[in-house]
C-alpha cells in the first residue's frame, strides 16, 4: 500500500514529536520526584522527627544538586537528537540558568508530556474499544445487552483525541524548544559579543582584501598604463623634434598632444602615490612619507619618531591609512589653503597608538561635515578602529590628528 507523502510526513513528525516527549518525561520526572522526595522528608521532619532523617537528607539534597546540573547534557543530547535543536554546552558560569530550567521549568513540562502521553494511551485504548469488547466471553456480551451505543461513544471520543494529539504534540515540542533555547541557549549579551567579534573580523577581512586591491591597482597602473603613456610622449616629443617640416597647425596637434600625455603621466603618477605606493611595502612608513613631503608644493617639515623597544613596522593596514591620510591632507592643503606657507606632520609611535597629526599656517575654516574628502578621511581611520580629530577655525591653523591602533 502507498503512503501518500503528506501522510507520511505527518506520521514521522508525530514519531519525532512522542519520541522527544517520552524522552523529556523521564528527565523532567526525575528532577520532581527528588524534589516532592525532599520535601516530604522536610515535613516529616518539621512534623515528626525521626533520627534517621537527617541522614537521608544528606543523601536527598546533594542528589537534588547533581541533578540541577547534570541533567542538562541529557537535555541537550535530547534536543539535538530529535529536534535537531543545538545548544550549547553550558559551564559553571551558566549553573543558575540550568537549576532554572532542571528544577522550576523542567518539572512543568514534565506534568504535560505526562498529560499528554497519558492522553495518547487513553485516547489509542478508547478508540479500539469495539474491537477489545469483542475479545470478551460472548456470555458477557449476551449479559450487558446495549452495550454498543457506549462503546460506540467511547470510540468516537478517542478517535477525536487521537486526532487531537498531534496538534497537541507538535505544540509542546515547539514551546519546549522556544524555552530550550531562551533558557539554555546562547544568551543575549553573549550573541552581542560572538557577532561584534564576527563583525570585527569580517571588517578587519575586508580592510585587508581592500588594501591588496589597491596594491594590485597600482601594480596594473604603474606596469601598464603608465607605461604606455610614457612611451606615447616619448613618440610625441621625438616627433615634434624630428618633424619640423610639418605645417604650423600639425605642430600644434603634435604640441597639444604631447603636453596633454606629459599631464596625464603626471596626473596618473599622483593617482598611484595616492593609492598605496611600492616604497610603502618595501621601505616603510618614514620613507613613504619622506616622498611625500619632497613631492609637496610647499615647505613640509616632517618627523617621525618611532622610539626603541616598538616595532619598527606596524600592520599593513595602519600603515596605509596612515599614508592616506599625510597624502590627502598635504592634498587638500594644496588645493584649498593655497595661502598656506608651511605645514608639519608629526607621526609618533605611543605603544599601542600610532599617533598622526597634520598641520598648516593656512586661513582654516575646513568643515567635516561638508564634501565628501574629510568625511572619506575619517570613515578610513574608522575602518580600522581609529579615532579622528580636527581642528580648524577660521582664520587658521588647521590640525589634524589621527590615532590608529597598533596592538602589539
Amino acid at each position: 500500500m502507498t503512503v501518500p507523502p503528506r501522510l507520511r510526513r505527518a506520521l514521522v513528525r508525530l514519531r519525532r514529536d512522542v519520541a522527544f516527549i517520552a524522552a523529556g518525561v523521564t528527565l523532567h520526572l526525575v528532577a520532581l520526584l527528588l524534589q516532592v522526595w525532599v520535601v516530604l522528608l522536610l515535613l516529616g521532619t518539621a512534623l515528626d522527627p525521626d533520627p534517621d532523617t537527617p541522614a537521608v537528607l544528606a543523601v536527598s539534597a546533594p542528589l537534588l544538586i547533581v541533578a540541577g546540573w547534570g541533567l542538562t547534557e541529557p537535555q541537550r543530547w535530547r534536543f539535538r537528537a530529535l529536534c535537531g535543536v543545538e545548544l550549547p554546552r553550558q559551564g559553571f558560569k551558566e549553573v543558575k540558568r540550568q537549576f532554572g530550567y532542571n528544577l522550576l521549568i523542567g518539572p512543568l513540562l514534565g506534568v504535560l508530556e505526562f498529560l499528554l502521553l497519558a492522553l495518547l494511551l487513553a485516547a489509542l485504548a478508547a478508540s479500539l474499544v469495539l474491537v477489545w469488547i469483542w475479545a470478551v466471553p460472548w456470555e458477557w456480551r449476551v449479559q450487558h445487552h446495549g452495550y454498543t451505543t457506549p462503546a460506540s461513544y467511547l470510540t468516537v471520543l478517542g478517535l477525536v483525541a487521537l486526532a487531537a494529539v498531534p496538534v497537541l504534540a507538535g505544540g509542546l515540542v515547539r514551546l519546549e524548544i522556544l524555552v530550550g533555547r531562551a533558557v539554555l541557549g546562547v544568551s543575549r549579551s553573549d550573541e552581542l559579543a560572538r557577532r561584534v567579534e564576527d563583525l570585527t573580523e569580517s571588517r578587519a577581512g575586508a580592510v585587508d582584501a581592500a588594501d591588496a586591491e589597491r596594491r594590485r591597482i597600482e601594480r596594473d597602473l604603474h606596469d601598464g598604463a603608465q607605461q604606455r603613456l610614457v612611451s606615447l610622449a616619448l613618440n610625441l616629443g621625438l616627433a615634434k623634434a624630428t618633424l619640423t617640416d610639418l605645417p604650423p597647425e600639425a605642430q600644434q596637434v603634435i604640441d597639444a598632444a604631447h603636453r596633454e600625455a606629459k599631464d596625464a603621466i603626471e596626473e596618473l603618477n599622483n593617482l598611484v602615490r595616492g593609492l598605496h605606493p611600492a616604497v610603502l611595502d618595501e621601505l616603510g612608513l618614514d620613507a613613504a612619507l619622506s616622498g611625500l613631503a619632497a613631492r609637496a608644493p610647499l615647505p613640509v617639515r616632517l618627523r617621525v619618531d618611532l622610539p626603541d623597544g616598538l616595532p619598527r613596522r606596524t600592520a599593513p593596514a595602519v600603515e596605509a591609512v596612515a599614508y592616506f591620510v599625510v597624502s590627502e591632507a598635504l592634498t587638500n592643503i594644496a588645493k584649498h589653503a593655497r595661502e598656506a606657507t608651511r605645514a608639519e606632520v608629526t607621526v609618533a609611535r605611543l605603544g599601542e597608538i600610532l599617533r598622526v597629526v597634520v598641520a598648516d599656517d593656512g586661513p582654516g575654516g575646513a568643515d567635516p561635515s561638508r564634501g565628501t574628502g574629510l568625511k572619506g578621511l575619517a570613515q578610513r581611520v574608522r575602518s580600522v578602529d581609529g579615532t579622528f580629530r580636527m581642528s580648524s577655525p577660521v582664520g587658521g591653523p588647521t590640525m589634524m590628528s589621527v590615532e590608529l591602533p597598533c596592538p602589539m
